[in-house]
């Protein structure tokens, strides 16, 4: 396999790990050079999966984080030289999607006043946001159990509308925006009708 086709299949084996939340496959140990392999990198929590190496000469278990093997199962898994992985794979790791960034903002009771905590929260998801390549922006405004379904729905989305207006008007520049009001649907805290839940009066924001 040449280098080319080492840099196809591990920027799909690294899409693939993304999406499924676990670790993902790319470079080996020390490999000749053109030898293809396959490397165990950590979540963005930190976390690590588990990749099995299945070829023609053997089968290999990578369970530790930077380990590698080559794709044909016949090398144990061994550290991969830190220095070889950034000249093979620099373009895969660059091209990968950045993953979505969630926040969850919180309003008093009855209309559309955030809490002092969100709002300390907002420059926060502006600076965040203004890092990435391009800003997708989602905005779903919630409700919890007090009162009837059509005011909640009405309340969700002047909530919703009115932190987008906030991060727009913090210099933000996005280029996708979603206003959405969910009401008193999607409770993050279930409850029985009328019932005051600070934690589900929310906007929740995210950011692909």
């Amino acid at each position: 396999m040449s280098g080319g086709h080492w840099r196809v299949v591990f920027a799909h084996v690294l899409l693939i790990g993304a999406l499924a939340g676990c670790a993902t496959p790319a470079p080996a140990p020390s490999p000749a050079p053109n030898h293809s392999y396959v490397t165990l990198l950590p979540s963005p929590d930190g976390s690590v999966g588990v990749v099995e190496v299945q070829g023609t000469r053997g089968t290999q278990r990578l369970t530790r984080a930077h380990d590698a093997a080559l794709l044909d199962g016949s090398q144990a898994p061994a550290p991969v030289d830190a220095a070889r992985f950034k000249r093979d794979f620099a373009d895969a790791i660059a091209a990968r999607p950045e993953l979505p960034l969630h926040f969850m903002l919180y309003f008093e009771t009855g209309g559309t006043q955030l809490t002092p905590e969100s709002m300390e929260l907002l420059p926060r998801i502006v600076d965040r946001a203004a890092h990435r390549r391009t800003v997708d922006l989602s905005v779903i405004g919630h409700s919890d159990t007090v009162g009837k379904t059509d005011l909640n729905d009405n309340l969700s989305l002047r909530r919703a509308q009115t932190v987008a207006e906030i991060i727009k008007g913090m210099g933000l520049k996005v280029d996708a925006l979603v206003v959405e009001s969910h009401g008193k649907r999607n409770l993050l805290v279930p409850t029985p009708d009328g019932t005051p839940e600070p934690r589900n009066r929310r906007v929740e924001v995210t950011i692909r």
